[in-house]
């Protein structure tokens, strides 16, 4: 059980769920307050309005009718994806409903949907003072389409009242799970909308399924060849073929450096042999023909030695 949220708390609850809301008139003050409990609050209730037009649909759930007055729900779920908040507090949506389903949505204990009712408005339960309600614009009849957007809109205000709450995605019913005599919503069924809401409770508030992703499908081939294949980079101005391509690839530079680097071992390492042979030769005496061939030879080692210790052969 928990307290209902305030108009405010709701309000931030759905914009950062990315839930495109309107505001109508004084829809914070506007309830059915005098006239029953609202809360402590069990979960939230989705419903069809078997109406068409945006426009007028937001006038009805928010006036009512002769019959049952207004507001007839807390928000309507647009065709266009945008919530049209018509009221805040007790609303004349729920109507008298199965005990035994509240009793499963607060314990959040059922499998793919609550137990089928078998009350309804004349002897249920009261499901205004215990539900959250979100009318959706929609005929009803099975064959008006559901729009990409107006779905992703109705998972994301049930995923904003859960994660608000701590609840989990079984919070979330359809009026006829409630009531033994109601049909909505058609169109979609509520085990596929919970799960929707429950993938999405996993995600943080922010989370947009419909981004595409920039990295989907890139392999680490691809990775590896946009790094290291790209031929942009300037090549150095003494190589051999910069007249012809003076614009390297990463690769490149790293083999051309480790040529260089190869190269200047083995002149270090002649030099570091020449030296030494030198020294050796101090004060022996010997000529300089016999110098010169110590010195060759020293060279000739150490420049093997070189190729061998990095495997030039």
């Amino acid at each position: 059980m928990a307290n209902p949220m305030s108009a405010a708390q709701v309000i931030s609850a759905l914009r950062a769920e990315g839930v495109r809301v309107v505001e109508v008139g004084n829809w914070r003050t506007h309830n059915r307050n005098s006239k029953g409990a609202w809360g402590p609050v069990n979960g939230s209730i989705v419903h069809h309005t078997v109406t068409k037009g945006t426009a007028a649909t937001v006038a009805m759930v928010r006036d009512g009718y002769a019959s049952l007055p207004g507001p007839l729900c807390h928000g309507m779920i647009a065709k266009d994806g945008r919530v049209h908040m018509v009221g805040w507090g007790r609303a004349n949506h729920a109507g008298g409903g199965d005990p035994r389903v509240l009793e499963q949505v607060i314990a959040e204990s059922y499998g793919s949907r609550p137990t089928p009712p078998t009350k309804g408005n004349a002897n249920g339960t009261d499901g205004n003072a215990r539900f959250y309600g979100w009318e959706c614009e929609n005929l009803g009849d099975g064959k008006d389409p559901w729009p990409k957007a107006q779905y992703d809109a109705i998972v994301r205000v049930q995923a904003a009242l859960c994660r608000a709450h701590g609840w989990s995605a079984k919070s979330v019913i359809g009026h006829l799970e409630w009531s033994n005599d109601k049909v909505d919503p058609r169109g979609f069924t509520m085990a596929a909308l919970r799960a929707d809401v429950a993938e999405r409770l996993k995600h943080p508030a922010s989370w947009n399924p419909n981004e595409e992703d920039p990295m989907a499908g890139i392999t680490k081939r691809d990775i590896f060849d946009a790094v290291w294949k790209t031929d942009a980079i300037g090549g150095p101005t003494d190589a051999a073929d910069h007249g012809t391509n003076p614009t390297w690839q990463p690769q490149t530079i790293l083999k051309d450096m480790q040529a260089r680097i190869r190269s200047m071992d083995k002149r270090m390492a002649a030099q570091t042999a020449a030296i030494t042979a030198l020294a050796g030769q101090v004060g022996t005496g010997a000529d300089t023909e016999t110098i010169v061939a110590a010195v060759q030879a020293a060279i000739e080692r150490a420049v093997i030695d070189v190729n061998i210790n990095t495997r030039e052969t």
